[in-house]
């Protein structure tokens, strides 16, 4: 399955890259904008008023997240309560006012590939070219664009656990074949890669292993020696690397993301990397998502395909996309710094409030991993195997069950959201477990 990709660079330097010239205003550039993401304002993110903002706010807001269980704290699904960045919200109210809300047009396609491409080489040192990204609604659609129309039908997907749930079930609904590879969790809860299990997933019949980096549901942001190792396991095996690489931006300080398809021009040919700026920015609804599509056969298919696909990204979506990795890196630090503090909170919350707990504060991601399997409730006995229904119903508070991740007895909890109300949910799943 090998092939020989066109990326134009796959250096893993952190060395930022100089931004793209200037060019002449057209539509799609002017709703974007076009500052230096690089010039240093003032704070953009009002953390009072941010901490000020309550649980009947955030409901009124009217999002899934907020709305799905409207008696319970949502922690569970994975979309930020931060404002929209300013650049980004300036950018969707000038494409409105012009308006600049047609059909998608082909120079607002190349802003948003260009911009793509120039995010990834100021972050990461790796310059992709821009026309072998394809703009997508989102991951799991080209995901399910890979598996059901690009690859051949049969296809097995290796998936490693735990993970993004969609990732469990996406293939058996598309009734393509699967099959996991447990990681191993270290004696600190640090999970890796088992390199041996994946290596016997695609020995059995696996050709496309799904690589979640940064790590949802368990915060990891594999370190380059990882990575090598798994592409080197790839490589012996002849299969291919569906990258998902949405969390990217989402990495704390003393970590950084190597994009897998950096790597080599070995692992650039046997890849493509699914990304958006939707996590780091907060922009799911939009629906606009990159596929990098360094592999050559997949390049070639998606090309073939263009012409009778009807579900490109909205409009607005595309126009976001390209402001928010053009314009919004400041933004992203004052939110990196806000979510790091929320680490560092929740961390300390779980020590006190729920000492059994097991948890590794996330290196990327705003997704905290908790092992509650220790954990025993005020009468001695242990959590009910429904996790999600026991804290909803005793706490009041809305998260993920690890289950549906192939983790029994572990949560997904999102820190992306007021830090009082986050300590709040602590302490209402503490008093659950105590009165139980």
């Amino acid at each position: 399955m090998s092939t020989t990709s066109t990326t134009t660079s796959t250096t893993t330097s952190t060395t930022s890259a100089s931004a793209p010239p200037a060019t002449a205003a057209t539509p799609a550039t002017a709703a974007t904008g076009g500052s230096d993401p690089a010039i240093a304002g003032p704070p953009l993110l009002d953390v009072a008023a941010f901490d000020a903002t309550t649980a009947e706010e955030l409901r009124a807001r009217g999002s899934l997240k907020w709305t799905r269980f409207p008696q319970a704290l949502g922690l569970w699904v994975a979309e930020m309560d931060l404002p929209l960045a300013p650049p980004v919200a300036q950018a969707l109210h000038r494409a409105v006012d012009m308006p600049f809300i047609g059909y998608l047009s082909a120079e607002a396609k190349a802003a948003a590939r260009e911009a793509c491409a120039a995010w990834y080489a100021r972050a990461t040192g790796w310059s992709p070219d821009p026309a072998r990204i394809h703009l997508m609604t989102d991951v799991l659609h080209s995901l399910d664009l890979l598996l059901g129309q690009v690859l051949p039908a049969g296809t097995e997907t290796v998936v490693v656990t735990p993970a993004y749930m969609p990732f469990l079930y996406r293939p058996r609904v598309l009734e393509r074949p699967f099959v996991t590879a447990p990681a191993r969790r270290d004696e600190d809860g640090t999970y890796r890669v088992d390199l041996d299990a994946l290596d016997g997933a695609l020995r059995g019949g696996g050709r496309l292993l799904v690589l979640c980096n940064p790590w949802n549901p368990v915060g990891r942001v594999l370190t380059e020696v990882e990575l090598r190792e798994v592409a080197a396991v790839v490589e012996a095996n002849d299969a291919l690397v569906f990258a998902d690489e949405i969390h990217a931006p989402l990495v704390y300080d003393g970590v950084g993301h190597v994009p897998y398809a950096s790597l080599s021009d070995a692992t650039a040919a046997h890849s493509v990397t699914a990304t958006a700026a939707s996590k780091a920015w907060n922009l799911a609804g939009l629906k606009c998502s990159a596929l990098v599509a360094t592999h050559d056969d997949v390049h070639e298919r998606l090309l073939d395909l263009a012409p009778v696909l009807s579900d490109d990204p909205g409009t607005l979506g595309v126009v976001a996309m390209a402001a928010a990795y053009d314009d919004g890196e400041p933004f992203l630090r004052e939110t990196l710094a806000y979510l790091d503090k929320n680490r560092a909170a929740l961390a300390d919350a779980l020590a006190r409030e729920l000492p059994s707990a097991r948890h590794t504060p996330p290196e990327g991601t705003y997704l905290a991993w908790v092992d509650l399997r220790g954990v025993r409730t005020g009468s001695g006995e242990e959590l009910p195997e429904d996790l999600v229904t026991f804290f909803r119903e005793r706490a009041g508070v809305a998260l993920q069950d690890g289950a549906a991740c192939g983790a029994p007895g572990f949560v997904r909890l999102n820190i992306a959201l007021p830090q009082p109300i986050l300590l709040d949910a602590v302490r209402a799943m503490a008093a659950a477990v105590a009165a139980a």
